[in-house]
């Protein structure tokens, strides 16, 4: 085999292993509820929204918390695809910067002031399921 031949087929064996680890990249950024929540240690947050995110594969309310001792935890919150959030009633207006919401969800298995909700109520008692389909997951009722 000519030189290059070979310098041509290392070039090709290089460029087919990057698109397979390229095409597998959104298979490992994706995870379980079971893998990083816990269901048996549900929660409930009361505060006003910091920051909310529309993007895939889940989007993302940020928090704030005012604890019984007056100081502020910022919590994380997951929830379900803009598409399956969007199915649910939520709009991208549903959720402005200072709305004060409860949501009720499962905290992180880590302890970090994340959590995925599974419905968020509004100040006028408004409800929406906002827990991701994810396997381990509880399910809605």
């Amino acid at each position: 085999m000519s030189r290059t031949r070979v310098k041509v087929s290392v070039l090709l064996a290089g460029i087919s292993c990057l698109l397979l680890v390229w095409a597998t990249l959104p298979a490992w950024a994706h995870h379980s509820f079971a893998s990083e929540y816990d269901a048996s240690k549900p929660v409930k947050l009361q505060g006003v929204v910091k920051k909310m995110e529309w993007i895939n594969p889940h989007s993302w309310i940020t928090m704030e918390v005012k604890r019984p001792d007056g100081t502020v935890q910022t919590w994380e919150i997951e929830a379900g695809a803009p598409n399956a959030m969007f199915r649910a009633g939520f709009t991208r207006d549903s959720l402005p910067i200072g709305t004060e919401i409860i949501v009720n969800g499962y905290h992180a298995k880590n302890g970090k002031n994340m959590a995925n909700g599974r419905e968020l109520t509004f100040a006028d008692g408004r409800k929406l399921f906002m827990g991701s389909s994810n396997t381990g997951a509880p399910q809605a009722q």
